[in-house]
């Protein structure tokens, strides 16, 4: 019992990337913008990675297939996106309010992804790596 919850909580801990992922790939110029707009470099190669870092590394962890490197990789770039995106430590108002509660989340989040390359994808997995 304890494995199937374990793999249904791998699989919850990246629906959110799944999904977000998904989207993007269906507007890929509205990522281009919004990397554009934090003034990156090469943005719509950025655009790209970041579709293939969501989906693509959501879907590995997913499936349970290289899941211990996908969520150390997934777990860096959702730090970046603090960095990046969410730094509400240089915002006021109701964008820190705003930004800072999605900076809480992307370290739950984190954390969740830490916890799952530390533990490996559990026993209903594609590979145990």
């Amino acid at each position: 019992m304890s494995q199937a919850v374990f793999s249904l909580a791998r699989i919850l801990v990246v629906v959110l990337f799944c999904v977000s992922g998904a989207q993007k790939l269906m507007n890929p110029a509205g990522v281009v913008a919004a990397v554009s707009g934090k003034g990156l470099p090469y943005p719509q190669v950025l655009a790209y990675l970041t579709i293939a870092a969501e989906l693509g590394l959501g879907l590995l962890i997913a499936l349970g297939f290289y899941a211990r490197a996908a969520s150390v990789l997934l777990a860096v770039f959702t730090l970046a996106t603090i960095v990046v995106f969410h730094n509400f430590w240089s915002m006021t108002g109701d964008a820190f309010r705003t930004n800072q509660i999605q900076a809480m989340k992307n370290l739950s989040i984190i954390g969740g992804l830490l916890m799952i390359a530390a533990a490996g994808p559990g026993r209903f997995a594609l590979n145990r790596r």
